[in-house]
């Protein structure tokens, strides 16, 4: 009885090693995949970062704002530009200067790739699709941003909504963002939303 029992222990003990080493090969073939997929979701980021950049240059039907750090007498590369769809033109006639602070809706997003077709949304001020009446509006000094998004706010007026496309080095060129949400080499889209904006000194009430 007691050689029976060790056996059946002896039997017992290979069969669960068996299924341990089972799930433990299982569960590194799901790591390496998933691994393998994240890696190649990112594969040749540069590369394909620049090629968006060119194609944002091709695309006449982008309007084309020269960055306001750069030298405005040349007519330099297609990474010292953002690329502008206007999706709504507001009544305001005035422009935010580089010392106002201003109110937005804004949702930024990477270039598109296989798991986010439309881009994978880093950050954003609102959920959903955008309405004046219920987004959030987050406030912002000009001159604190990206200068791809500074470039784009000093051309804007009250009431206008653009998609803003802006190359990696109007953005956080070949470092990733302090978030670690932003990886290096990103070119930047974002939807902006300019509601107002105002000057040093003066004031506005908080929005609601």
């Amino acid at each position: 009885m007691i050689s029976g029992v060790k056996d059946w222990k002896r039997r017992w003990g290979v069969m669960v090693m068996g299924v341990s080493l089972f799930h433990l090969l299982t569960f590194s073939l799901i790591s390496c995949s998933e691994d393998s997929t994240e890696e190649d979701e990112y594969a040749n980021w540069e590369e394909r970062n620049e090629a968006q950049t060119n194609q944002w240059a091709a695309n006449s039907a982008l309007r084309k704002i020269k960055c306001y750090t750069k030298d405005a007498t040349t007519t330099g590369e297609n990474s010292d530009y953002i690329y502008v769809e206007v999706l709504e033109t507001g009544s305001g006639t005035e422009n935010p200067m580089f010392t106002d602070s201003v109110w937005v809706a804004y949702r930024g997003r990477l270039i598109p790739t296989t798991s986010y077709p439309d881009g994978a949304v880093f950050d954003q001020s609102y959920i959903g699709d955008f309405s004046w009446h219920t987004a959030d509006f987050s406030k912002f000094c000009v001159s604190a941003l990206v200068s791809g998004f500074t470039t784009a706010l000093l051309e804007m007026h009250p009431g206008d909504r653009w998609r803003v496309h802006i190359p990696y080095m109007l953005g956080y060129g070949t470092t990733a963002s302090s978030s670690g949400t932003i990886p290096a080499y990103s070119d930047l889209t974002f939807d902006i939303a300019l509601l107002d904006f105002w000057h040093p000194g003066e004031t506005r009430p908080e929005f609601k």
